[in-house]
């Protein structure tokens, strides 16, 4: 396959970036992104050039640093993948490629594809955890009773990686989705129900002082977003938050 690659390139922060132009050629259709994005470097490099920055660890759709904005959609034209798990059959030969970092406020650029997502962090730190008395002989988690209802909703919602598809996919730049799947998780279970008004509390009040925007319930984030994650676990933390000011 030959494709025509049109990639965002930012020396920094601080910089400003610009669309640099590329033409690549030999590329497999059973390549993923990542691997034709590595054919891609190796020839800058070959070349004296400075390779394109982007992230990356587990390359299985696991960690949710491979986000790129592929065509105007995050993580490309695939859907319920990660941009690793997307693979060149989804292009033709002769294809032009957009390839940007995703836009908000909150990830800023720090080089090419490469975006500052520890606000993530910032919010779960806020507020996703869970306290355990470990003095005497504390009960084994797997000895306490849990609805498969709750154990499965509590799972699904576990699977958000953080990857910020939901954030780069709505137009106000909105958290929700994300932040949303990590109060579920841990409220839908017995060992979450301690910090559960805190919880919220913290998380949402984070998730505000970080920049993000607000939802419209536009739906855009379920659609993008690699896991599926439910729109109902946006419904259940503004339940959450409101019982948890009641409460306060």
């Amino acid at each position: 396959m030959k494709l025509f690659l049109k990639i965002w390139r930012q020396k920094d922060t601080k910089s400003k970036g610009s669309i640099a132009n590329y033409e690549i050629d030999g590329i497999s259709p059973d390549m993923s992104f990542l691997e034709m994005m590595d054919v891609l470097n190796e020839k800058i490099i070959l070349n004296g050039g400075d390779p394109v920055a982007f992230d990356h660890d587990c390359r299985e759709g696991i960690c949710g640093s491979c986000s790129m904005f592929i065509n105007g959609e995050p993580h490309g034209p695939d859907r319920y993948v990660t941009t690793c798990q997307l693979h060149m059959r989804k292009f033709k030969d002769g294809d032009t490629i957009y390839i940007e970092p995703f836009r908000a406020k909150s990830f800023p650029v720090i080089k090419d594809l490469v975006v500052d997502r520890s606000s993530f962090d910032r919010i779960q730190q806020a507020g996703g955890y869970i306290s355990v008395n470990t003095s005497g002989n504390p009960q084994d988690a797997n000895a306490i009773p849990i609805e498969k209802e709750s154990a499965d909703k509590a799972f699904d919602a576990a699977t958000c990686i953080g990857c910020g598809a939901c954030v780069a996919s709505c137009k106000n730049s909105s958290a929700m989705l994300f932040v949303s799947a990590k109060v579920s998780q841990f409220s839908y279970l017995p060992q979450g129900k301690v910090e559960a008004t805190d919880r919220v509390l913290n998380m949402v009040k984070q998730m505000d002082e970080e920049g993000f925007g607000n939802c419209t319930n536009t739906g855009a984030c379920h659609v993008e977003c690699p896991k599926g994650i439910s729109l109902d676990y946006i419904t259940r933390m503004n339940s959450e938050y409101l019982k948890a000011n009641i409460k306060k």
